[in-house]
């Protein structure tokens, strides 16, 4: 499921993804005709997974990221169904080595600011639970 539609700058620290698939009303996260503010953490993690993507070794294939933690996460609407304006999605690394990633995440629809927070991602982890290829 990918959420973004596009990226429209990165760098070796951050990343800005644009979204407007919060409007579709056959979202594959909307509950009962709903969707959840708390979905700009998925959107905001994809832009993640972007970055981690763009600044890979050109020769080497991206790690498997796995999202482990969401802290001080703060909502600026109830739901994104209601947002005409297509989101941002920026993530900035703060820190991070070469298994565990912090990143400051913020999701805006136009002036509006969505969710912010941080987010801990793990890369490579033991897949003891077989998730990095149940997508395939």
């Amino acid at each position: 499921m990918c959420l973004l539609d596009h990226v429209i700058e990165w760098d070796a620290e951050h990343i800005v993804c644009i979204a407007t698939s919060h409007r579709r009303d056959d979202h594959p996260l909307r509950f009962r005709g709903r969707l959840s503010a708390a979905v700009a953490i998925e959107y905001a993690a994809q832009a993640m997974a972007a970055h981690g993507a763009a600044i890979a070794a050109r020769t080497e294939a991206p790690a498997v990221g796995f999202l482990t933690a969401v802290r001080g996460v703060r909502f600026g609407v109830d739901r994104l169904d209601t947002l005409d304006a297509p989101l941002r999605c920026e993530a900035h690394r703060l820190s991070g080595d070469a298994r565990n990633i912090l990143y400051a995440f913020e999701v805006r629809a136009g002036e509006q600011r969505v969710a912010e927070g941080r987010a801990t991602v793990m890369l490579d982890a033991d897949d003891t639970l077989g998730l990095a290829n149940a997508a395939t």
